[in-house]
């Protein structure tokens, strides 16, 4: 039995195969899938370094876990051994005669290993054999011949630390070595040579599908290669864990309350009311509860919107329809920056930072469209626009406007350009855009809440179930992966999607009137706030 590899792939194990070709017939019957499955644990086994095990399973089955051409030209890869490598490969070649692969493919797995074999002798120092490599074997392969005037110019390197900077390449050693394997491999049929690892790949994989299928799981995704939960069963979230258990009600507000915000860092929630004030509450992860920090006053009309910057220094307080000013509250010294009024005639209810937090887009269903800078300088402006919703881009140019006429519009103020991007049949009365910049959630009058897909312009899903006429209702995305979508609604009640699926997951009551808000934790992905019209604020979490 050859022993596994250093870097713990797996080796050639099996009975007696033949050395030019077919493996033995397997000891006992076993069908295509489960030869495969002998073939995994086999090498699963001898990567934790269980060789007698993987001999045995190999020996009873009858099987080899890849060709033994494969398995020595792994080893002599590995060992740094060109020589026999490249005799290795020419075997494989041939072995490969009668599959259907591209010829570039096969030139590129005698390129790779060319030109690492050519890497490492420059790294030694040893120019002459390096040269010839380049002229008499990179060279004839008419392969490339960019990157062969790219590795023709690393002959120059003063030292080998130059060297390795300039070719992005970690030096000699099992690393770059199994990088070559990892390239060659994704050529050779898996017949030939498995990929490293598959066995826990493919468990990697199951277990992400379960997480992604799973209805309550809000926890941030694993790592490829993390498997977080037992393989004994199948993965299910409990509903206890989910932020739809109530943990905190707020009555501090004397009116309505029209909407809530975290900031980005989720250590704080901002809410605005009809009765004219701004408070802002500290959230302890620790205890899941929420404190009253400060009350921002002299607003006017009644804050209907808020707006956080990316940095969290700046917030921005809007109002109603019949509101022309823009209240900007330096967050870091709990002061008012600028109170900013352009003109009496305006109506300024929607506000979007830009990512840089330098500036800002606003506008009203009036037709004010204003660009400007975080000091509350009108930097541009877009006449006759009238917009209920904005929402900004992550190139910081582009801006999305859901206007009057039913539609969502992408603005670029740099060179004052505007298409028309998403078409809906009623008012979209509220708009939000998730992180990766490619989903769009709007709250559409009469019709509930809409899912498009921004680059494709298609509607994605309905979500069913709530309840929303003509009143601004705000919905948001949810969970660490965003993969859950929670709005208000009219009948007092808040809802929760999963992305996947148009029924509901969760419907929670508590509140007593129409739900204007809710906003979901960027950063503590258990925690929910709510805001509705019988003038308190909820916190809604797993269950205590």
């Amino acid at each position: 039995m050859q022993q596994p590899t250093a870097n713990g792939q797996a080796a050639h194990v099996n009975g007696d195969a033949d050395r030019n070709g077919a493996p033995p017939a397997p000891g006992p019957r076993m069908a295509q899938t489960d030869q495969e499955i002998v073939r995994l644990i086999g090498q699963h086994l001898l990567s934790i370094g269980l060789e007698r095990s993987a001999a045995l399973v190999m020996e009873e089955s009858g099987l080899h876990l890849e060709h033994p051409a494969a398995a020595t030209f792994r080893a002599h890869v590995l060992a740094g051994d060109w020589g026999k490598a490249d005799h290795e490969l020419r075997a494989l070649h041939a072995l490969l005669q009668g599959e259907q692969l591209d010829p570039h493919s096969l030139a590129e797995m005698k390129f790779v290993v060319l030109e690492q074999k050519y890497l490492e002798h420059l790294e030694a120092g040893r120019a002459l054999d390096a040269l010839h490599v380049l002229r008499n074997e990179l060279t004839p392969l008419g392969h490339d011949t960019a990157r062969v005037h790219r590795l023709s110019a690393l002959m120059m390197c003063a030292d080998p630390a130059e060297l390795h900077a300039r070719a992005r390449w970690p030096g000699a050693g099992a690393d770059s070595r199994a990088r070559v394997l990892q390239r060659v491999q994704a050529v050779l049929p898996p017949a030939l040579m498995m990929p490293p690892h598959r066995l826990r790949a493919l468990l990697a994989q199951a277990a992400q599908a379960q997480v992604t299928r799973c209805r309550f799981h809000a926890a941030p995704r694993p790592p490829p290669d993390c498997i977080p939960f037992s393989l004994l069963q199948d993965h299910h979230c409990s509903p206890d864990s989910f932020p739809i258990h109530p943990l905190q009600v707020l009555n501090e507000h004397c009116d309505e309350v029209w909407y809530c915000k975290w900031s980005p860092d989720g250590s704080k929630l901002a809410s605005g009311s009809k009765d004219n004030t701004v408070m802002i509450w500290d959230y302890d992860p620790q205890a899941r509860r929420l404190a009253f920090r400060k009350s921002l006053e002299g607003h006017s009309y009644g804050v209907s919107y808020l707006a956080w910057s990316p940095d969290g220094r700046w917030l921005i307080a809007a109002g109603p329809e019949d509101c022309p000013d823009l209240w900007i509250w330096n967050m870091e010294t709990e002061t008012l920056a600028t109170k900013m009024s352009h003109s009496q005639e305006d109506s300024l209810t929607a506000v979007a930072w830009h990512a840089g937090s330098d500036k800002f887009v606003c506008g009203g269903a009036r037709g004010q469209f204003y660009h400007c800078s975080k000091e509350g300088q009108l930097l541009n402006s877009w006449d006759g626009v009238r917009v209920n919703a904005l929402a900004t881009r992550s190139d910081g140019r582009g801006v999305l406007a859901a206007d009057t006429h039913h539609r969502v519009r992408h603005y670029d103020f740099t060179d004052l350009t505007d298409c028309n991007l998403i078409q809906e049949e009623h008012a979209v009365m509220a708009m939000c855009v998730d992180a990766a910049d490619s989903l769009l959630l709007l709250n559409v009058a009469n019709q509930g809440v809409h899912l498009w897909d921004i680059r494709a312009r298609a509607l994605v899903r309905r979500f069913r179930g709530l309840s929303q006429g003509h009143f601004t209702i705000h919905a948001c995305f949810g969970g660490a992966r965003q993969d859950f979508v929670a709005s208000g609604s009219e009948d007092n009640k808040v809802y929760i999607w999963h992305i996947s699926g148009e029924e509901p997951v969760a419907v929670v009551a508590g509140h007593s009137r129409c739900v204007n808000a809710v906003a979901w934790n960027p950063v503590h992905h258990d925690v929910l706030a709510s805001a509705s019209d019988d003038y308190s604020l909820r916190l809604w979490g797993p269950r205590c």
